[in-house]
């Protein structure tokens, strides 16, 4: 029981959305790349990419010190509308609950833990602007 109860919240071999085209795909995965790299050299251990559970997705599960650290990647080629306000109330959430399961692997007590958001705006045949906003939302619950 508890081996299907497992394997429901981490699937190995999760779909990514329909919705997403792959040019979109691409552009995310250069722009979590990116961020990847940004945070590397600004001392931070990236502990997992992508981590995927039934709850949702996180793009990266990072370590400042002793706080682990969910960050949220937006990556967009115009900014019509800045990457990092399209982390919207329903978005946090999962993103909590998702983060609430990955400390779960810790048993108590928990590290601690903040949520950051990296908006990437890289025009086409341009260098990206990165922004990074520390502890940008709380937990929602």
């Amino acid at each position: 029981m508890f081996e299907r109860l497992l394997r429901w919240l981490f699937p190995s071999d999760p779909t990514k959305p329909a919705k997403q085209s792959k040019a979109d795909v691409h552009l995310g995965e250069r722009g979590e790349n990116v961020a990847a790299k940004f945070l590397t050299d600004a001392g931070y251990k990236i502990l997992q990419r992508n981590f995927r559970c039934k709850l949702g997705e996180i793009d990266l599960v990072a370590r400042q010190g002793k706080v682990l650290v969910f960050v949220e990647v937006k990556t967009r080629t115009e900014e019509i509308v800045r990457p990092e306000d399209q982390v919207n109330a329903d978005k946090q959430h999962q993103i909590t609950k998702s983060a609430e399961m990955y400390l779960s692997r810790f048993g108590n007590p928990q590290p601690p833990a903040r949520f950051d958001v990296i908006a990437i705006h890289w025009p086409e045949g341009r260098p990206p602007i990165i922004r990074h906003h520390e502890n940008a939302f709380d937990a929602t619950y």
